[in-house]
């Protein structure tokens, strides 16, 4: 999708979420700059992290082999919101897009 990104990994239980998100946007955003010359790309400050089952995985999966489907029904924007409100998240409007 040209505005996210969604990712599936396996992290180890000794890296933190926020660590390996720095991780993959300092490396990609550096690879992004010097391999494809789009000198102006920049990711977020920040990021939205589930937790996914085992038994969930292919679900998961065969959703993001076809978020391009997913997006003619509803944005990211909106879908997020949904996930969260489904979690039965709080979240602060200000603090969500940025």
């Amino acid at each position: 999708m040209p505005d996210h990104i969604h990712l599936l990994a396996s992290l180890s239980r000794t890296l933190a979420v926020a660590d390996a998100l720095r991780l993959i946007k300092s490396n990609s955003s550096g690879w992004i700059h010097e391999e494809l010359g789009i000198a102006d790309f920049h990711w977020q400050t920040g990021f939205g992290a589930f937790a996914v089952s085992y038994s969930d995985i292919d679900q998961v999966t065969a959703y993001l082999a076809n978020q391009e489907q997913h997006h003619r029904r509803a944005t990211f924007q909106e879908e997020y919101l949904e996930l969260l409100r489904r979690q039965r998240l709080e979240w602060d409007d200000r603090y969500v897009w940025d």
